[in-house]
């Protein structure tokens, strides 16, 4: 626990306060002394583990780092040589090769799951057990009863469980969130993600890597398809219909799909792919108008187009789209990390947007395609 003093006149105060939630420094006391304004500030330093030591891990510290409240701690991996090297990469100071140690020691608060999918639940239940909180790499797990266990060792331990969906929770898909009621009444959802994965040319030389290996609860519609469910189901919640299809390799992992999912007054479209590449945007297309999303895995531009009105004589009316776009504070993935600290501050367990029932309905979802399409994962058989 520190605090900080600072003085700023009185004009000037709402812009600080503006300033300093960006990076999450909260208040504690104020006091006027003539024409100025002392203010006290206290911070809460949450410290973290980490298990798993990829590049993503890499993303999510350099985010975290922008939020002075956050203080990596500790670090969990598979040998203590892959510790190590992840340890003096950034001066962490706890090594652990058991899970089960490092959950249970005084040394962190809060835990950041970046392993295999397969590993998602069983490694939250450990940390949960031990009374820490969870930020967990999405997909949430493995299939939709796994989940269900996660959240409910997180309403039985009082802990903060969230998924670590970065889109979502950005200041982009918020402005998504702001401005949906301006396409009016919504008909369609289209999203897709297709991206050549980069471990695609070692499968056709027949290594079987871990992206493509069922045994890992990888594939397509995990892996990079939960992209374009997730954002749909926050948006407009679970679909009454699924209807699924997929290209599955000889591994039994999907390579890519296409699902449509039905709504009372709506259709949802998502495409994705990790053995070609696409760059369409992402639309919601009411009957007003139509917000598009440039790239719905990292969302850096959002626009508004008003419905194109016919103006007589075989001619219509287009108008220039509404810039939606709005600034960002360094990393994306600062803002998940920033949900997930102002939860375990604020003392609630479940976040507004990465919610426990969105993250329930989309396993929902994924365990419905993959059914659908024929994607088997051992986890599903216990």
């Amino acid at each position: 626990m520190c605090c900080f003093i600072f003085d700023f006149f009185p004009d000037g105060l709402h812009g600080f306060f503006c300033l300093f939630r960006k990076i999450s420094v909260y208040l504690y006391a104020f006091e006027a002394h003539g024409n100025c304004i002392f203010v006290v500030y206290v911070m809460d330093k949450i410290r973290f583990g980490v298990v798993g030591t990829n590049f993503i891990t890499d993303w999510v510290i350099a985010g975290a780092k922008l939020d002075d409240r956050f203080l990596l701690t500790a670090v969990c991996s598979r040998t203590q040589e892959r510790a190590d090297a992840f340890a003096a990469k950034y001066a962490i100071p706890y090594t652990f090769t058991s899970l089960e140690e490092m959950a249970g020691s005084s040394v962190v608060d809060a835990i950041y799951i970046a392993s295999p999918n397969f590993l998602h639940a069983e490694q939250s239940l450990v940390c949960m057990k031990h009374g820490k909180h969870v930020l967990c790499e999405k997909p949430f797990a493995s299939n939709y009863a796994e989940a269900l266990r996660m959240v409910e060792a997180s309403e039985q331990y009082d802990v903060v469980l969230m998924e670590a969906m970065k889109p979502t929770l950005t200041p982009n898909f918020l402005s998504v969130l702001r401005n949906l009621h301006r396409v009016g009444k919504v008909r369609r959802y289209f999203s897709s993600y297709c991206q050549y994965s980069s471990r695609y040319d070692k499968f056709k030389e027949g290594v079987l890597v871990n992206a493509f290996n069922p045994s890992y609860s990888n594939g397509a519609v995990m892996d990079i398809g939960v992209y374009t469910i997730y954002p749909m189901v926050v948006l407009f919640g679970m679909p009454n219909e699924i209807i699924a299809s997929g290209l599955l390799l000889s591994s039994g992992a999907d390579a890519q799909g296409s699902v449509i999912c039905k709504y009372d007054e709506m259709e949802a479209t998502v495409l994705y792919s990790k053995i070609t590449d696409s760059f369409l945007p992402t639309e919601i297309q009411g009957e007003n108008g139509t917000i598009t999303i440039d790239r719905i895995n990292s969302i850096g531009k959002v626009t508004y187009t008003p419905h194109v009105k016919n103006i007589g004589g075989g001619k219509r009316s287009f108008v220039a789209p509404d810039d939606l776009t709005m600034p960002a504070v360094g990393s994306e993935y600062f803002y998940e990390v920033v949900e997930f600290m102002d939860l375990i501050c604020s003392k609630k367990t479940d976040s507004l947007i990465n919610s426990h029932i969105h993250s329930l309905n989309t396993m929902r979802i994924l365990d419905e395609i993959r059914k659908q399409i024929g994607v088997h994962f051992p986890s599903d058989l216990q």
